[in-house]
């Protein structure tokens, strides 16, 4: 696979792979001059996702934007990766939105792209070639990956996962967004808006208007009528696909996420 072309219907894929902020924890915890190279089963979580982009059948084409070039020429690892031509290397701009923004003006519009982030360290082909397959099925413009909480709960009872409670269930998001025409990448304004509030689920409703929030409140938004909100709101067409992989809402987020998928691969690797 090369980053440097693309096959017709097929996915670019897109990794965000920058720390939020200066002196993030699970860096810390792990030794490591940012959190993508934390190690989880001894690979540094940027090579797992890369791995997971790199062996799927609807991925051609990989793009990291992230981390500084000072961590990328310091760790040698990852700069053989980028030299080697097997991922694109994009400087990360102030927020995950704003570089994704920056990453989606340079890609041509017609290709479709995957984006997801580096911490996504339980990624795995058999869910990127789910998702990609699916979003490409729904006709919409932009599409995101989700993960019904009960059953994120059930297979790990000791996470705690943020989750958007509506009338027909709650959800966790997977970190898995698919822009799929060029219409779809006004959604990168979309996600600048509500970027701050991603961990406060009402909040983001409010960006759909107040009627939107009183019918959250009531327990009455539905996630298609989320969707539709979102589609007239904002000028796109929005989908979901929801995933049914548990592991696609676990990425490591803290100290406690990092130890929890250690153990996860532990236990596949037994």
């Amino acid at each position: 696979m090369s980053a440097m072309t693309h096959s017709p219907h097929k996915f670019t894929a897109l990794v965000l792979a920058a720390d939020r902020g200066l002196d993030d924890p699970v860096a810390k915890a792990a030794g490591v001059p940012c959190k993508s190279l934390a190690p989880i089963g001894g690979v540094p979580m940027v090579f797992r996702v890369v791995n997971a982009l790199d062996t799927s059948r609807e991925v051609d084409a990989i793009n990291l934007c992230g981390p500084s070039e000072t961590i990328v020429n310091q760790t040698a690892d990852l700069g053989d990766l980028i030299t080697s031509g097997k991922v694109k290397w994009y400087a990360n701009q102030a927020t995950p939105s704003t570089s994704a923004y920056h990453v989606l003006q340079s890609l041509p519009d017609e290709v479709p792209v995957i984006l997801t982030t580096a911490d996504h360290a339980l990624l795995s082909a058999r869910v990127v070639d789910h998702f990609c397959s699916h979003a490409k099925s729904t006709g919409c413009d932009v599409v995101i990956g989700i993960a019904r909480h009960e059953e994120v709960a059930k297979a790990y009872p000791e996470t705690r996962r943020t989750a958007t409670r509506l009338s027909d269930g709650a959800y966790c998001g997977c970190n898995l967004f698919a822009f799929l025409t060029p219409r779809a990448r006004m959604a990168a304004d979309f996600w600048r808006q509500v970027e701050s509030q991603r961990k406060k689920p009402l909040r983001v409703i409010r960006v759909l208007g107040w009627m939107a929030v009183v019918r959250y409140l009531m327990g009455r938004l539905s996630l298609a009528e989320a969707l539709v909100r979102i589609s007239r709101r904002l000028g796109f067409k929005a989908g979901a696909v929801i995933m049914p992989f548990a592991e696609a809402a676990v990425d490591v987020d803290s100290v406690s996420d990092l130890e929890l998928v250690e153990k996860i691969i532990a236990e596949k690797q037994a």
